[in-house]
């Protein structure tokens, strides 16, 4: 009887490593092929890793709420079935199944050298000043640190060896056992020190220090309204934000919408929303206005060629989720209907797979289907604009005909841009929010589907 290894799989081009959640076998029980062994989750989506063999459950090496690397052996399965390549089953590039430590050392060596390294907050020209790491800590770093005490104005002074001074596992576990063994260690930051933007975005997550005496409910954040909370925060001091405001008369489109949902319903077998009509003006403004559909890394500005546009999708448990519409610039309407619903269904049935969250170019969020007129979205890292549509509103308004002016009934609706001022200036973030105006204000009400 041999054993197989139970490896942490790759579940996006991103994701450098997960949270184990919960195991669902014990040491003992009996596994089955393609049988949930444990739930995981990362920073995007929570999934299930099935067993690659049948057999019996030798050994787990991770326990419940520990990070874990990519590639990383996990668990250790008895079996007699021939034990199938970890490469092949879990498309994790390497030459042969290694150890869990030199699993993790490679994950971490890879992304002590990338600049998308998951980082809390985007470093500050002069935050760091007489600092010696960059300011960027991973989550394992972040945790490995939380479990021995150290506060982050210490760990801040931690020296670092990864690209661009940045703390690595190694890092910070000699600094813990020399901490340990009473060696000097770093200095925590003076009290009076003017906090860094980081030590801000911690303090977020600080409990109020007197509370006793105050009628209030205490609510612990879930595991994803803590992602939420860092994203939104990592994106505020990532991008300089500005947010275009612009209205459009959708009375054309609303008309349509509803004279052909039936009939779309009755020959498609899917109930046609705004959104994807939303979607499919701006992957024509997209390809107009190509730097939209971009990043930025350091001084570079990363043109994308693609376009995958994100969904917000607010879920069951009020948290936000954005799963991605690939190459939505290749689907015809009927393709965008079907994806949009896929998504949106996935997402409230918790059914999302971690690569539906992955690779978003820009974002849309509809702010009208929970009854707002307009809002100021957040840009969703890193992307570098997203666009928010408001609630559709009949009102009179001021209609120009060759004839004169005339007042009527419309249905309008307000839409708002939020651009990264970094490369987008306001010239182009309002060019482009009247393009995806007119697109929407000169739909053809006689188009087919």
């Amino acid at each position: 009887m041999a054993l197989a290894d139970l490896i942490m799989p790759k579940m996006g081009e991103s994701i450098m490593e997960a949270t184990i959640l919960k195991w669902l076998k014990k040491p003992g029980d009996p596994v089955k092929q393609d049988e949930p062994v444990l739930e995981i989750a990362t920073d995007k989506v929570d999934s299930e890793v099935p067993s690659t063999v049948s057999g019996e459950l030798a050994e787990i090496l991770y326990e419940e709420n520990q990070v874990v690397p990519v590639g990383a052996v996990i668990a250790r399965i008895k079996t007699e079935q021939e034990i199938p390549s970890a490469a092949d089953t879990y498309d994790f590039q390497i030459e042969d199944t290694p150890h869990t430590e030199q699993a993790q050392e490679m994950v971490e060596q890879e992304a002590s050298s990338s600049s998308s390294a998951y980082p809390i907050s985007t470093a500050i020209p002069g935050s760091n000043a007489g600092k010696p790491n960059s300011g960027f800590f991973s989550p394992l770093v972040l945790m490995i640190a939380k479990n021995e005490g150290i506060p982050l104005s210490e760990l801040e002074q931690i020296k670092g060896t990864g690209a661009d001074g940045r703390v690595t596992k190694k890092d910070i576990l000699d600094y813990v056992a020399r901490r340990k063994a009473g060696e000097t260690v770093a200095q925590a930051a003076p009290r009076h020190e003017t906090p860094s933007r980081q030590q801000e975005a911690v303090s977020v997550w600080q409990p109020a220090e007197k509370i006793q005496d105050q009628r209030v409910e205490i609510i612990e954040m879930d595991r994803m309204r803590k992602l939420i909370a860092e994203h939104m925060v990592r994106s505020k001091q990532t991008s300089p934000h500005v947010t275009s405001f612009a209205e459009a008369d959708v009375t054309h489109m609303v008309q349509w919408r509803e004279r052909i949902k039936r009939d779309f319903e009755k020959r498609e077998g899917e109930k046609i929303t705004f959104t994807p009509l939303f979607i499919e003006a701006i992957v024509k403004c997209l390809k107009r206005f190509p730097l939209l559909n971009s990043s930025v890394e350091g001084d570079k500005i990363i043109v994308k060629k693609d376009i995958h546009i994100g969904m917000a999708t607010a879920l069951p448990n009020g948290n936000l989720i954005v799963p991605v519409i690939k190459h939505a610039d290749t689907l015809n309407l009927v393709g965008l209907v079907k994806q949009v619903n896929y998504l949106a269904q996935a997402a409230r049935n918790n059914k999302l797979k971690p690569d539906d969250t992955q690779g978003g170019t820009f974002t849309l969020t509809n702010l009208g289907s929970f009854g707002s007129l307009m809002g100021t979205p957040i840009i969703n890292q890193p992307q570098v604009a997203i666009l928010a549509t408001g609630l559709i509103k009949k009102r009179p308004v001021v209609i120009e005909t060759p004839q004169g002016d005339t007042i009527g009934i419309r249905h309008m609706m307000f839409l708002s841009l939020s651009y990264d001022h970094r490369i987008i200036d306001g010239s182009l973030g309002a060019t482009f929010l009247s393009a995806v105006v007119h697109e929407l204000e000169n739909f053809d009400p006689q188009r087919e589907f």
